[in-house]
């Protein structure tokens, strides 16, 4: 499939049920439209549930424990680090990256470390903030902000959230134009519409939402009805004979777990559906402009996101956890090939990795990754959706490590005892957790040889 022009678009804290297709509460018609001609990924686990850790997982194809990256923390990715995106620039494509990739510390003013964009694989560089890093971070948009008198009314605002109800559901401050989603969605149709070059090109699109906080604008902020959300997943009663972990720390601290009403949950859902929909029509505009151009037949599209958000599911808010609204993110893949073929609209619920992404478009761009990695691609799956790709999938985070089948998930904490078990095809609602049950023993023990053997077999690495 080389010269392939390939599209490749992030969301961010996008949970898998948050699409027409996959839960339909939210409107996304343009995104479903992919998934009805190309493949939907029902099981693609996140490699860690939170930023920062996914996103260098995303590029790297590296475990959290090969990086070291558990956790947000001020992170560089290093320069000499190989990628998936140097691989596709080396087969002869021009790169392009808009929106947010935090694969080095948002601090200051992000054009000052364009240089390592560059060496991760990047030519052409238009990046920028998350919503929160935009009150202190520099970017073009962030200059755009201030040229339209709006950047310090966008920093007063967050403040104001942060220190009062950080998860209030109310409109942006900022006009629709200059709403940072519509400022990736208008830059990578400018990208697609001004391109010239002999090559083929890659283009990361990166959105920042729907992030929270909940701050989608008008026309969006009022499109859902908060009564018409889906209710959110109760927390069960917690057994406090059985060994703890982080998920315990997030129920009890106030950050994650504030005391919900039902309105406040039903209004921060209606909110983060406005967000998706808003995305999903700058969506539609980008792949109008493909069609435009007559590209729409010579491109591969990629969709997905780093991880999910909680939204008070279990009372909890944000991600941070292995439970299903956190670890569990959206995937679709669209060829040109897939849209006229047998599988066209299939739906693969095999287990899959993120961190898969990778080295499955370098094989559609008709290329392989060359240094050592993790990550398995899924061209064998886009050509026959009755291949296993994966038994298992492994996330990590804060020492912790998840394995997750389409029957079972086991959570071990930081010392590597079970603290969570739930059996997903009976209980996918994850209500009851069987750690310290006896008629579980076995079970407990055969997935926790399997998380060992998979930490081993990925132990050693060299680029």
């Amino acid at each position: 499939m080389n010269g392939y022009n390939i599209l490749f678009i992030m969301t961010d804290q996008l949970r898998l049920d948050a699409l027409g297709k996959t839960g339909g509460w939210v409107k996304t018609p343009h995104i479903d439209a992919l998934a009805a001609e190309g493949m939907l990924f029902t099981n693609c686990i996140t490699n860690s549930p939170v930023c920062i850790p996914a996103r260098v997982s995303l590029a790297t194809g590296l475990y959290p424990h090969n990086t070291g990256v558990w956790k947000n923390i001020e992170y560089d990715l290093p320069a000499d680090s190989s990628t998936w995106m140097q691989t596709i620039r080396d087969a002869g494509y021009r790169t392009g990256l808009i929106g947010k990739t935090h694969l080095h510390r948002h601090i200051g003013d992000l054009r000052e470390r364009e240089h390592l964009m560059h060496t991760y694989g990047f030519d052409h560089v238009d990046e920028i903030g998350g919503p929160r890093a935009s009150m202190w971070v520099g970017s073009h948009m962030t200059d755009e902000w201030s040229k339209a008198g709006v950047l310090d009314a966008y920093i007063q605002e967050y403040n104001d959230r942060f220190t009062t109800k950080p998860y209030v559901a109310r409109p942006s401050v900022l006009p629709l134009s200059l709403y940072a989603d519509v400022y990736v969605g208008t830059k990578a149709q400018a990208f697609i519409s001004s391109y010239k070059d002999d090559k083929p090109w890659f283009c990361m699109v990166s959105f920042g939402g729907p992030h929270e906080p909940w701050d989608a604008p008008e026309p969006y902020a009022s499109m859902y009805e908060p009564e018409q959300m889906p209710k959110p997943i109760p927390r069960p009663s917690v057994d406090s004979t059985r060994p703890i972990g982080h998920l315990d720390e997030l129920m009890n601290e106030n950050r994650h777990s504030p005391v919900l009403e039902e309105q406040d949950i039903a209004a921060m859902r209606a909110n983060y559906a406005g967000n998706v929909t808003l995305i999903d029509e700058q969506i539609g505009q980008i792949l109008q402009v493909l069609k435009e151009k007559n590209e729409l037949d010579k491109t591969v599209i990629v969709f997905t996101a780093d991880h999910g958000e909680m939204n008070g599911d279990y009372g909890l808010l944000y991600k941070e956890n292995f439970l299903n609204a956190a670890v569990k993110v959206p995937l679709i893949i669209w060829t040109p090939e897939l849209k006229s073929s047998e599988h066209a609209g299939a739906v693969y619920d095999g287990m899959v990795e993120l961190f898969d992404i990778g080295p499955s478009m370098c094989e559609l761009a008709g290329t392989q990754l060359a240094h050592r990695h993790f990550a398995k691609s899924l061209s064998p799956v886009l050509e026959d959706p009755r291949t296993v790709h994966r038994e298992e999938a492994i996330s990590e985070i804060h020492g912790e490590v998840m394995l997750q089948n389409r029957e079972w998930k086991l959570v071990l904490n930081a010392q590597g005892t079970p603290y969570l078990l739930f059996h997903l095809t009976e209980d996918p609602n994850e209500q009851r957790n069987l750690v310290g049950e006896p008629a579980y023993g076995e079970v407990v023990q055969k997935l926790k040889d399997t998380i060992f053997a998979r930490l081993m077999s990925s132990l050693v690495y060299k680029n």
